[in-house]
């Protein structure tokens, strides 16, 4: 069988290479016994590689057990997987067959597997290796003859270099490692998934399908997406019970995205600077220009007075220190105005050559207006190509649509 029938028949989409290397190597191994160990993040969709492995091979007739070992208490587990006998523990009413006795010829999908306590994965290694497990409470040896494939969203040498995971049964559990991309990697295929999901959707609440424009493809493309299909598949069903338009716009899009203020990954071409960094900034702008309302004050007074005024040690700190912060480093060196001399500023080199400067720059420092001037600056510099202005800007398609919007900006 070949990528595009495995395709057809467990209703994968997608042609990213990645994706199609994963399968490539799952029909492979299908046929043999080996153990696999399948990677990636939460919400790939690591559980139909082993769906895909035991419907290839010689025990697709035989029982296909998926095991969430995260999802069963520490205290069980054992009980779970490898079978208890009556009254080995309190509730223990009768015997019970695990898993692992249950699924003999067949296969067993373990999933966070780097969730299993410690002592089970003892028993797990020797299961791998020998075929032979021991149910609670029991001291007969059982054996079983059970493809184990595994799955795990974790780090599997950081778990390991911490202690909670054995190394020498990681190595028997990923003799084949399977990686499996996350969808912000397979861009040309999100919005084919997203349109399986609206015909999906579509069908099962009886309803027209939605379809997106391009402007919102262009967001649904450029989105991180954190939580990879299982976020997408949430969103497309979102969207499809509570908008009664059946084409989604951008504008309609974005409010379906988390903000870039919640505590999921910013957009793929977003700013790198953290909001904190941001806020630091706008302190700094803020509190100079308060320095500046400070300065002209006390310049008028030394002008108004005939400079006969006394200036304290605050007053001047000051004004050295603003002269310092402002002027560039290749410039001639700016001195506070003196006392007794009523032109303002002037330079070292201009004092020797006796020449008197009058310089006085009324300059607006409204953030708000900066901003928008930096943007209709870089929509015509990019001819009202967004991508290339969002890129000179530093910031994403996303922040940059919505500023468009918000100062009534023409691109």
């Amino acid at each position: 069988m070949d990528i595009q029938q495995v395709k057809q028949r467990f209703k994968i989409i997608g042609n990213t290479p990645l994706l199609n290397r994963a399968l490539e190597v799952a029909i492979q191994v299908a046929p043999t016994d080996i153990s696999v160990l399948v990677t990636g993040e939460s919400g790939v969709g690591k559980e139909i590689i082993p769906q895909v492995i035991h419907q290839l091979s010689s025990r697709k007739h035989g029982e296909y057990i998926a095991v969430n070992c995260g999802a069963i208490p520490e205290g069980t587990i054992d009980s779970e997987l490898f079978g208890h006998e009556k009254g080995s523990f309190t509730g223990a009413s009768g015997s019970r067959k695990g898993y692992f006795e249950v699924a003999d010829e067949g296969t067993i999908f373990l999933d966070e597997v780097a969730e299993l306590p410690m002592q089970t994965q003892v028993r797990l290694l020797r299961v791998l290796e020998t075929g032979e497990f021991i149910r609670v409470g029991s001291s007969k040896v059982i054996k079983t003859n059970v493809r184990v494939v595994a799955a795990t969203n974790e780090n599997m040498q950081r778990a390991i270099a911490s202690g909670k995971f054995r190394e020498d049964l990681f190595y028997r559990l990923s003799t084949v490692p399977i990686p499996l991309p996350p969808l912000r990697k397979r861009q040309d295929d999100i919005h084919l998934i997203f349109r399986k999901f609206a015909s999906d959707f579509a069908d099962k609440y009886r309803m027209p399908g939605i379809k997106l424009t391009d402007e919102a493809i262009t967001m649904l493309k450029g989105y991180s997406w954190p939580g990879n299909i299982r976020q997408l598949k949430n969103m497309v069903e979102q969207i499809s019970v509570i908008e009664t338009a059946r084409e989604i716009d951008a504008q309609t899009f974005i409010n379906y995205i988390p903000s870039e203020r919640d505590n999921t990954p910013a957009l793929i071409n977003d700013s790198k600077e953290s909001i904190n960094e941001r806020e630091l900034m706008y302190k700094f702008l803020f509190d100079m220009k308060k320095d500046l309302t400070d300065l002209k004050k006390l310049v008028l007074e030394l002008v108004s007075s005939d400079g006969d005024v006394d200036l304290n040690s605050d007053q001047e700190n000051m004004v050295s220190r603003f002269y310092q912060d402002i002027q560039p480093s290749n410039s001639p060196k700016m001195l506070p105005p003196s006392p007794t001399d009523k032109s303002g500023f002037y330079s070292e080199k201009e004092e020797e050559n006796n020449y008197q400067v009058h310089e006085e720059v009324e300059e607006s420092l409204s953030l708000e207006g900066r901003e928008k001037e930096l943007i209709e600056k870089a929509l015509t510099k990019h001819k009202g190509k967004r991508k290339y202005a969002a890129s000179e800007l530093g910031i994403s398609e996303r922040t940059l649509y919505r500023k468009i919007k918000e100062y009534n900006l023409t691109d």
